[in-house]
């Protein structure tokens, strides 16, 4: 891999820090399991400098030393001892949030609620979210009344197109929170690394909330059948 030249900001360790400790809060409840997920923080913006958790690692596992620097083009930094990481392939995916949403955190989970709800309503591009107090949590929403949809995007091991067609959907859903990759997880995003964390933790539990209560539905559903017959 190809490895940019120009020093390292200033601001990664304390980035890396916080990525670190988003990775063991996130394990905790299950939402990265095995070595999947991927979280980033902007370091700079002109030119643009992401911290990122390097590819195939237990985020529960971390240390900060791990976490690398990389440029907009998705190449890591060298820095003295910084061994032979890599980025994730999915970098590209949190470039284009950086830049179609102006995020200062991209995270990206993969638990049981968002995979599941992925493939129920894959064919369907997204589904709604309303109704819930929780919603409040993300940024921007005053009322429980708000609708939230959730795109979904469909996964490809393509990066360069999967990230057009993220970049696409951004344009398309200005107000979404978050989107998620079919069969995959949730990427969503904020201002700052606590908002992204925020956001996570929201959506995740509405994810669990909307799984659940849809197959509460189903099983009363299948029992007011069985009576009736």
């Amino acid at each position: 891999m190809s490895v940019v030249r120009h020093g390292t900001s200033p601001a990664l360790p304390i980035a890396a820090e916080a990525l670190v400790r988003a990775g063991r809060r996130f394990d905790q409840r299950g939402w990265v399991m095995g070595t999947s997920g991927n979280f980033s923080a902007v370091l700079d913006r002109d030119p643009l400098r992401l911290a990122i958790t390097p590819s195939a690692t237990f985020k529960g596992e971390l240390q900060a030393e791990q976490i690398l620097e990389m440029d907009d083009r998705c190449l890591p930094v060298e820095r003295p001892g910084g061994g032979a990481a890599r980025v994730s392939a999915e970098a590209q995916l949190h470039v284009e949030v950086v830049r179609g949403r102006g995020a200062g955190a991209v995270l990206h989970t993969h638990s049981i609620w968002s995979t599941l709800l992925s493939q129920r309503f894959g064919d369907a591009g997204g589904f709604a979210i309303e109704g819930f107090e929780m919603l409040k949590g993300l940024e921007g929403v005053r009322t429980h009344e708000h609708r939230e949809w959730l795109p979904i995007v469909e996964n490809d091991q393509d990066m360069p197109r999967l990230s057009g067609v993220v970049r696409e959907m951004l344009r398309e859903h200005p107000d979404a929170h978050g989107f998620l990759l079919r069969g995959h997880g949730l990427y969503t995003w904020g201002a700052d690394l606590p908002q992204a964390i925020r956001h996570v933790e929201i959506l995740e539990f509405l994810l669990e909330v909307k799984w659940r209560s849809s197959q509460l539905s189903a099983v009363s559903l299948q029992q007011g059948s069985s009576s009736e017959s």
